[in-house]
């Protein structure tokens, strides 16, 4: 090996491991510019890092043995017009033996005669990966100075230094994000806890060690269990439904120090700190969430029951009216005012009856009054009620009951009103002149109860959500709007009977909502 090839060797192998170890940008930035001057013997240098868009991110200038730091701004012009841009936009370095007679080298006030005149460059690019994260342009004041194998050194220099500061820029924004989690880790208002995947608890933020009550000491090495009851079987056996960065979140009560309990939503995810998976758990307090709505519970439960008592009065007296009435032929538009009265009190009635049942069903309370009931005889009474309005449609209502059906185990007012609220719902959907049918039939040990319309049917991804509290499907134009209270009373009050309600799709059109009831079989031990 020559002298020369040997020299260069030995060169980058100093150049290399000189840059290997800077992480910090600025100092990697000063010492490239640096190594590459002394290599090649460059009177003026510049480098431009790149983003990943290729738009200067940093930049900076050895002149006249001085190093100028963040000139960005500088050498924009550079990167648009002049060589460096070239160098850039081509993919391939450049060398020009004289700036004066190359249209590439972008003038400035020192190319004139009296401040040096024609010089020599070389340019290339920082490459990582065949990308490019800068561009190194090396200047001297003598053309011609510069040759084929300053340029094949710079180009081994900037490989270098291309990795250099792809690691650089790595390590920067790991510890920008690092930093930026443990402030946000720190001030959040609520309390986090870090732990490993089998639960042992590793760090805690000041919320958490306020909250709980613990010293630090005493919280660090327990597992989370011994904190709050922690639904495993949420993650999967393995935790896998953790992964992809998902959040599984769920209520449960927090346990302080001093033996009080706080109830609280708790989201869990898998994070990496440190090249190392872990498990954030946010326990977020939600006592006065729970306080506000026990006390929004209590004020509706205190409304509905003040509520029946006049209802009550105002049926007895209409019926009572309804009785001083002179005879149908008589006093007809009279009467007829009174059945529209005594539908709309009756239904406002099974209204506040409902709303009643969804916050006692709520709380988890039985249900009292279970009978033996005739399905032909509860479904007639239900579309004798629904009537008036479907005929005010020109709909037609279809009963369909098989032959010697048994008897439901039921309490009749509350699945009443559950046929009557899909039966109302079928009206409200079911265009003019359409067709409603309400029926039953035989599932093992169920009565399976169904009431299908043919209106536009419900969207496949609403089938679950509909049935929840205040959740309102968009009305077509012309059909009246509810709460989203009723289909919510539905769900509870058939699972209330052990059944479960559900609604599918007609390949006619329409839907068809359908539930289970528990059967009458024996009646002998029904009495026991």
């Amino acid at each position: 090996m020559n002298d020369p090839s040997r020299s260069s060797l030995e060169l980058l192998y100093h150049v290399s491991r000189e840059l290997s170890s800077m992480l910090d940008l600025p100092t990697l930035l000063q010492r490239v510019l640096t190594l590459s001057v002394d290599s090649v013997g460059a009177e003026r240098a510049t480098l431009i890092i790149l983003d990943a868009q290729l738009n200067p991110l940093d930049a900076a200038i050895i002149y006249n043995q001085q190093y100028i730091p963040d000139t960005t701004r500088q050498l924009q012009a550079t990167l648009d017009q002049g060589l460096a841009g070239w160098v850039l936009r081509h993919r391939q370095p450049a060398l020009i033996t004289n700036t004066a007679q190359d249209e590439r080298w972008l003038r400035r006030p020192d190319d004139t005669q009296p401040r040096g005149g024609e010089k020599s460059a070389v340019c290339v690019l920082l490459p990582v990966r065949d990308q490019p994260v800068g561009v190194l342009t090396m200047v001297h004041s003598v053309p011609g100075f510069f040759n084929e194998e300053h340029l094949a050194l710079l180009q081994s220099i900037a490989d270098l230094a291309g990795v250099a500061v792809h690691n650089a820029r790595l390590y920067t924004s790991v510890e920008i994000a690092t930093r930026r989690y443990h402030e946000l880790f720190e001030d959040s208002i609520d309390s986090i806890l870090i732990s490993d995947l089998s639960g042992v608890i590793m760090e805690a933020n000041r919320q958490a060690l306020h909250t709980l009550g613990y010293p630090s000491v005493g919280l660090l090495g327990r597992n989370i269990g011994e904190v709050h009851p922690v639904q495993w079987d949420l993650f999967g056996s393995h935790l896998e439904l953790l992964d992809a960065a998902r959040t599984i979140s769920y209520e449960s009560a927090l346990r302080c120090w001093s033996g009080e309990t706080l109830p609280v939503q708790v989201y869990v995810r898998k994070v990496t700190l440190e090249e190392e998976t872990m498990l954030q758990w946010t326990l977020r307090d939600i006592s006065e969430r729970k306080r506000m709505a026990a006390m929004q519970e209590d004020l509706t439960s205190m409304v509905y029951h003040d509520l029946r008592s006049p209802l009550a009065n105002i049926i007895s007296s209409i019926d009572m009216l309804e009785t001083l009435l002179p005879s149908a032929g008589e006093a007809a538009p009279t009467r007829s005012v009174f059945a529209i009265l005594k539908r709309s009190t009756e239904r406002m009635q099974r209204l506040v009856n409902s709303l009643l049942d969804i916050h006692r069903l709520e709380d988890g309370q039985p249900i009292s009054n279970q009978q033996t009931v005739p399905l032909a005889d509860l479904l007639r009474d239900c579309v004798e009620i629904v009537t008036p309005g479907s005929e005010s449609k020109s709909q037609e209502i279809q009963t369909v009951v098989p032959p010697d059906f048994p008897h439901l185990w039921i309490d009749p007012d509350m699945i009443r009103r559950v046929l009557i609220n899909l039966l109302e719902n079928a009206v409200k959907f079911t265009p003019l002149h359409g067709k409603i049918q309400v029926g039953g039939k035989l599932e093992g040990d169920w009565a399976v109860l169904w009431v299908q319309d043919s209106g536009p049917g419900i969207p496949a991804e609403a089938r679950e959500r509909i049935f929840e509290k205040f959740v309102r499907l968009q009305s077509g134009p012309g059909i009246p709007k509810g709460v989203g209270l009723g289909l919510s009373f539905c769900r509870l009050a058939v699972e209330a009977h052990g059944g479960n309600i559900w609604v599918e799709n007609k390949p006619s059109g329409g839907s068809s909502f359908q539930f289970r009831l528990p059967l009458a079989h024996n009646l002998d031990e029904l009495s026991l």
